[in-house]
């Protein structure tokens, strides 16, 4: 099996990666050592040739009649996806959101150890959300260059956000995790990735009434005409 080839990987493939990482790790618990394109594929919802696609950016080719070797490409999607060392995070905004992310195990469990949490309030500052001490926004910089922490969330309000993110950039931080529900503005060497729940739950509304409807509706609107 091939290293990485080190071309750019399409977002659209790397937003895939850790769908099929969570799926690799499952199935190499329940003592599957080897996977096809086909399977793998069915687990996660797209078209075999998709997979085999998207696992070329990574160098690696499955071998026909036995497949990917499970072990081996959970190290190189980890690898790309740069696992292979703890990424610290610091959050800002230390209310109901942040409180809940700063107590979710998760986040150290993944390599996303909490390196802070910041907040504007002095009211709050001071406070202890675990074994994490909730800390004056005045000491993100310090918070950011002693932790050689390179990603940030925004856990506050919408017209807050943006001040957040500006205090991040300032800091230092090059990746914007943004809970907020708002767009942020920053520069173009900073990345941002946004967690809107309101939209998610849009789209879970749109299945759930498209369940609803009787099948001659969904005819209906496949043929543009009135049900």
């Amino acid at each position: 099996m091939a290293m990485s080839s080190g071309r750019r990987i399409p977002e659209a493939t790397v937003a895939r990666l850790p769908e099929y990482l969570r799926l690799l790790t499952e199935t190499l618990d329940a003592g599957i050592s080897n996977v096809s394109s086909d399977e793998l594929a069915d687990m996660a919802g797209v078209n075999a040739a998709k997979v085999r696609k998207d696992l070329s950016y990574l160098g690696t080719y499955g071998v026909r009649g036995v497949g990917y070797e499970v072990e081996y490409l959970i190290y190189q999607v980890r690898r790309e996806l740069g696992l292979d060392h703890d990424w610290p995070v610091v959050i800002v905004g230390a209310g109901n959101l942040g409180q809940a992310l700063a107590g979710y195990g998760g986040f150290r469990s993944r390599g996303y150890p909490v390196a802070g949490i910041v907040d504007i309030d002095p009211a709050k500052v001071g406070t202890m959300l675990g074994d994490i001490e909730v800390r004056s926004v005045d000491e993100l910089g310090d918070i950011v260059a002693s932790g050689a922490v390179s990603i940030g969330v925004v856990a506050t309000s919408a017209i807050s956000a943006q001040d957040a993110a500006d205090k991040l950039v300032a800091a230092g931080v090059t990746s914007i995790l943004n809970f907020a529900p708002v767009l942020l503005n920053v520069p173009p060497t900073v990345t941002v990735r946004k967690v809107d729940l309101a939209v998610e739950l849009q789209i879970l509304s749109y299945y759930e009434q498209r369940r609803a409807e009787p099948p001659a509706s969904h005819h209906a609107r496949r043929s543009g005409t009135a049900s």
